[in-house]
């Protein structure tokens, strides 16, 4: 037995007050979620709540989020609101505790941040010039695109999102939103064609109508191994492209691809649908001929899809004011073009 003498009443109660530490330690809760008031700003206004609690939510259920929709759980100014509720600039949304996914920083390591040739830009929106061979997001098997890659180079900007898509192996004019007044005026103008966007599309084969339009229906689907492609048939999405020869090159052509819906792979769908398949298109193309362009020694030769979006034309979401913009030609499809000019003289008598 030790003796009362061998530890005095202070240390008993430090020791005491060590061990309830420790026990406190031990099973308290991680970073317990707690409840948040969210401000809304500019680049959240004009947003569906239930869009903006997905995205304040990352990693929680879709069903969890209308979850505490319904419950009352979420307010908006102290009230109860439906999953319609569009937000305004200034409202207090209160979010209770939920459990998100936690942030994987080694995942946003692996973005690097990219800047691109920026042809406009103002408060709200910007618009890039987009190489050929790099994606406009992740997904896909792609890790990432330009959008993250954008972000991570501006992490001031509060809000960017894509306004449209091009294909990866499209190059031109992409125009993003810095506000979301912006992306949903854009898109208004998006649904109602009011946006003019041309693209330059280089065919192997020869047309004879200076214009023509094409209205063959598409309907997208996936391959065996997973792949989305979109082929003519008849009960696909109405589509409408008008094309017109900007240049004749035999046996190729250049033409000019004016989009009246933006169907997914409209216009590469629709050229190889009348016989004329873009040069270097590797899902819808002449696969032989692509291989023969591509090779080192080839002249004339390219190791791309020539299909560029040069030019776009709209209306200020915000200011009201008419836009034109235009992107050149890749120094790759000029060189392509050349090679074919010089080809063409060469072969005149």
């Amino acid at each position: 037995m030790i003796p009362a003498t061998a530890i005095s009443v202070g240390q008993i109660i430090f020791i005491m007050n060590e061990l309830g530490k420790s026990r406190q330690k031990m099973v308290a809760p991680a970073s317990a979620p707690q409840v948040r008031l969210v401000e809304v700003d500019d680049g959240s206004a004009g947003q569906r709540i239930d869009n903006f609690l997905l995205r304040e939510c990352k990693g929680v259920p879709k069903s969890h989020v209308y979850r505490i929709l319904r419950s009352g759980e979420v307010r908006v100014n102290k009230g109860r609101v439906d999953a319609a509720y569009r937000l305004v600039l200034g409202d207090i949304v209160r979010i209770p505790p939920v459990r998100v996914a936690t942030p994987d920083p080694e995942a946003k390591a692996h973005v690097p941040a990219a800047t691109f040739p920026i042809l406009f830009e103002d408060d709200y929106l910007m618009a890039i010039d987009k190489p050929a061979g790099v994606a406009v997001h992740g997904g896909s098997g792609v890790s990432f695109g330009v959008i993250e890659q954008l972000r991570r180079a501006l992490p001031h900007l509060k809000f960017l999102e894509l306004v449209h898509r091009l294909d990866r192996e499209t190059s031109g004019i992409l125009l993003l939103a810095k506000k979301r007044a912006a992306l949903v005026g854009m898109h208004e103008q998006i649904r109602h064609n009011r946006m003019d966007k041309r693209y330059l599309a280089c065919v192997t084969g020869e047309w004879r109508d200076r214009q023509r339009a094409v209205k063959a229906p598409l309907y997208k689907y996936v391959t065996a191994d997973g792949e989305r492609r979109v082929r003519v048939q008849e009960d696909g999405q109405a589509s409408h492209t008008v094309f017109r020869i900007v240049e004749s090159l035999p046996p190729y052509t250049l033409l000019e691809a004016e989009l009246k819906t933006g169907r997914t792979h409209q216009i590469r769908v629709h050229l190889a649908h009348c016989g004329t398949p873009i040069v270097g298109d590797d899902k819808y193309g002449d696969f032989t001929l692509n291989k023969d362009l591509a090779r080192p020694s080839a002249r004339p030769g390219i190791k791309r899809m020539f299909l560029h979006a040069y030019r776009l034309k709209f209306t200020h979401p915000v200011l009201d004011t008419p836009i034109a913009l235009e992107a050149a030609l890749p120094p790759e499809c000029e060189q392509f073009l050349n090679q074919l000019r010089t080809t063409t003289a060469d072969a005149k008598p």
